[in-house]
């Protein structure tokens, strides 16, 4: 896949860039979600050269694994099926 067809699997909306946040607002999707302890609920979010970096280290974590790489899920681990 293409990076086009990468960044076409995620739903985007303004954000802050958990890598940039000194851009502002721009372009963002969800890669992780986080539960505080006192229940509260925060979104990771990143902006689309950040999530194909991030896709890109993540297949390539999936093949050293010898787990097969599904793009489309930044931010979470290779784990076998």
């Amino acid at each position: 896949m293409d990076h086009q067809q990468i960044l076409g699997l995620y739903t985007w909306e303004l954000g802050t860039c958990f890598r940039h946040p000194g851009a502002g607002e721009l372009e963002t999707t969800v890669v992780q979600t986080l539960r505080t302890r006192l229940g509260s609920v925060e979104h990771i979010r990143a902006c689309p050269s950040c999530v194909v970096a991030m896709e890109a280290k993540r297949q390539r974590l999936c093949e050293e694994a010898g787990v097969a790489y599904e793009p489309g899920h930044a931010g979470e681990a290779c784990e076998p099926d």
